[in-house]
């Protein structure tokens, strides 16, 4: 694959060792041509920075979300932050569409709808309803210019994106908001990935995060371990070490260039950051990718 500085894909989906095949910030595919290859059933896993939609167009679907199954009986979009344990499990006749947002993207629509994109911050399960017929065509032209090397692509993908972000918006706010504690910590959760991504290069301490958030760090780190396996100092980590990964792969950038661009203010101290989370040296990271051709 030819390297370059800006175009960088997201990481991995379900079953996928290697990146994104391309550098787009979001990825649309069928239902069946990832649930076939694994026996109509996902099992649960999570992403680290990755939004995903899941719209059950006909068929049936079993959802586990944390632990928690609920049967989708009828056309009905099921929103999953990032870092939420989800799986699925598929009737065989199932037609729908999975779209999945890298967390860079989903800050981009923010700034151009001029408001943050709540819906995305919590799971919660839209049922299309009269709608049907028009998520129908969204999709369908989603998937098609997502297939497609069609000048303006990215643009037009992204405006697709954006209606269906206002669809989706309008049906959160008509549903009951959250009320048992479940809901709120894991929306608490989303606002503090969602300020990780928006300054994991600043380096800023758990307890500066926690503050914007109004929780204590205690809290913020009792939350963490509870819902996402992790403390929030490992999440904010494992978010820089994703991105390293990800330029290591798919740029020419020098390990000084990088160690800046990641707000690292001396690259000796990246590069032992950098293996003490990964095992490895930058450098050696590098060269693997490389000698597997990705």
């Amino acid at each position: 694959m030819k390297k370059s500085v800006n175009n960088i894909p997201v990481f991995k989906l379900y079953g996928e060792n290697k990146a994104w095949s391309t550098p787009d910030l979001l990825h649309c595919e069928s239902i069946p041509k990832r649930s076939s290859l694994h026996h109509w059933e996902i099992k649960p896993h999570r992403h680290a920075d990755l939004f995903q939609l899941l719209y059950v167009q006909r068929g049936q679907a079993v959802v586990e979300i944390e632990g928690k199954r609920s049967d989708v009986l009828e056309a009905a979009i099921q929103v999953i932050p990032p870092l939420t344990v989800h799986g699925f499990q598929f009737s065989e006749k199932i037609e729908g569409y999975v779209l999945t947002l890298g967390a860079p993207l989903v800050a981009k629509l923010e700034s151009q709808l001029g408001a943050p994109l709540t819906v995305l911050a919590s799971c919660g399960c839209y049922p299309v309803g009269r709608d049907r017929r028009y998520i129908n065509t969204l999709f369908a032209a989603l998937l098609e210019e997502y297939e497609s090397s069609a000048p303006a692509r990215d643009v037009l993908m992204h405006s697709l994106v954006s209606v269906l972000m206002v669809w989706t918006s309008r049906h959160s706010q008509l549903s009951t908001p959250p009320s048992n504690r479940g809901e709120r910590d894991q929306h608490l959760l989303s606002r503090f990935i969602k300020l990780v991504e928006q300054h994991y290069r600043e380096h800023l301490s758990v307890e500066v995060f926690a503050q914007r958030i109004g929780l204590s760090s205690v809290h913020l780190n009792t939350l963490c371990r509870e819902l996402a396996g992790q403390t929030a100092l490992q999440i904010i980590h494992q978010r820089l070490l994703l991105e390293a990964k990800r330029n290591l792969t798919y740029t020419n950038m020098s390990i000084n260039q990088l160690s800046d661009s990641l707000g690292f203010s001396d690259p000796t101290y990246f590069s032992r950051f950098f293996r003490r989370l990964a095992g490895q040296t930058p450098n050696a990271f590098r060269h693997g990718v490389e000698q597997s051709g990705a």
